[in-house]
């Protein structure tokens, strides 16, 4: 088990109607375990996703990530099926998972007293596996995910879904997230945010 992730979140001052997190480095230090997930379903073509261009690529889809390998490196990787492959060894290796504990505990906090949405980039499937082998599934009014818009991160769809689904006025919320394109997406939502830290390794 790696050592709790402990930092201290900068929060802007004000009093928020909603709180919105991304779940992937955001709640959930699952960012290794995908990697390896990416690792086992890419095999010898594994060497062209480097893990430094994988953390590039944080909030891009998984469908998008093996068409972006395709182009680049001349592969033919079925899109469909390493996707589906790829997410399959990831839930095989759920219990790998680890919070980010500030950021969980700040749910916590404010569950009950203050409406919680997890806007991600992530399948249900996956993100619902997430949130419930960390035990917070229950924490969140509102669980956005792929299927629920059409256009991911930088475009703010996934945290004004999220915004209508928790019947707040997107300006009133606040948004968590570990990447730039998160981040990006919360301010094209008219949303302030916070960048949480990515975790030691």
């Amino acid at each position: 088990m790696e050592h709790p992730q402990t930092f201290t979140l900068n929060l802007p001052p004000g009093d928020f109607a909603a709180y919105i997190f991304d779940c992937d480095g955001t709640l959930a230090d699952t960012m290794p375990t995908h990697y390896k997930a990416w690792m086992a379903a890419l095999g010898e073509h594994g060497r062209d996703f480097p893990e430094a261009m994988f953390y590039e690529l944080g909030g891009v889809p998984t469908a998008r990530i093996v068409e972006i390998l395709n182009e680049r490196h001349g592969h033919s990787l079925p899109v469909e099926a390493t996707v589906a492959h790829k997410e399959s060894l990831f839930l095989e290796m759920s219990s790998q998972i680890a919070a980010i504990e500030p950021v969980v505990s700040l749910a916590r906090q404010y569950h009950g007293h203050k409406p919680l949405a997890v806007a991600s980039g992530g399948h249900r499937r996956i993100v619902m596996n997430t949130l419930r082998a960390l035990g917070i599934s229950d924490l969140f009014q509102a669980i956005v995910c792929s299927e629920d818009y059409r256009r991911g991160k930088p475009a703010p769809d996934p945290f004004l879904e999220a915004a209508l689904r928790l019947d707040v006025a997107p300006e009133s919320c606040l948004v968590f997230e570990d990447t730039a394109t998160g981040i990006a997406a919360a301010t094209a939502a008219g949303m302030q945010s916070v960048l949480v830290p990515t975790p030691h390794r």
